[in-house]
């Protein structure tokens, strides 16, 4: 057990019967009553964020997570295949642990999993990725200087927002994070 003093950012915890990572913390100490720490909390499974105030000195279950670095093979039904780069052994990861990133993944991608024993906590991919465009509409020449977007299915089958210049069988990079189209790549 700890307590509120051991606060940092990324730090897991468990939290109302379930892992919470700390995102951001402030220590508070008003002129008038007893100190406390105001905390915003994101839940490791569902990626919900709360509002969290605790009293300080208040203990708290600290978890232990250690991350350890897979290789995503291919999907079988709802889980996807991973397979550990140390040891080749091959384990199931149910899809709702990857969340919305899963839409950014390609076979033989790395990936982060956070596991607490041998249950898996969390999953991370890479924060920006390279696909390439495998269907959009035609761009115009000259329409570069413009805000304008245009949907653009990739090859993961993810569906962005890119620019109108952004034609089929360019290579974009891509925040996997929001989902948002940062620059085009290089072929």
């Amino acid at each position: 057990m700890a307590d509120t003093s051991d606060f940092r950012n990324g730090l897991i915890i468990r939290f109302k019967n379930d892992l919470y990572s700390i995102v951001e913390f402030q220590h508070v100490k008003p002129g008038k009553g007893g100190a406390f720490v105001r905390t915003k909390v994101k839940n490791m499974r569902t990626g919900q964020v709360l509002d969290n105030t605790f009293r300080a000195g208040e203990k708290v279950d600290v978890v232990r997570v250690e991350r350890k670095k897979y290789q995503y093979l291919y999907p079988d039904g709802e889980f996807l295949m991973c397979m550990d780069t140390e040891t080749y052994d091959q384990i199931p990861v149910s899809a709702e642990v990857f969340g919305d990133q899963r839409q950014f993944l390609k076979e033989s991608d790395e990936v982060e999993l956070l596991m607490s024993g041998s249950e898996i906590v969390n999953a991370e991919i890479a924060p920006h990725v390279n696909l390439e465009v495998t269907e959009t509409e035609p761009g115009l020449r000259g329409d570069t200087a413009t805000n304008v977007t245009k949907p653009a299915t990739l090859e993961t089958g993810a569906v962005v927002s890119v620019p109108l210049f952004v034609d089929k069988g360019d290579v974009i990079r891509v925040d996997t994070r929001t989902g948002d189209y940062i620059e085009r790549v290089k072929k």
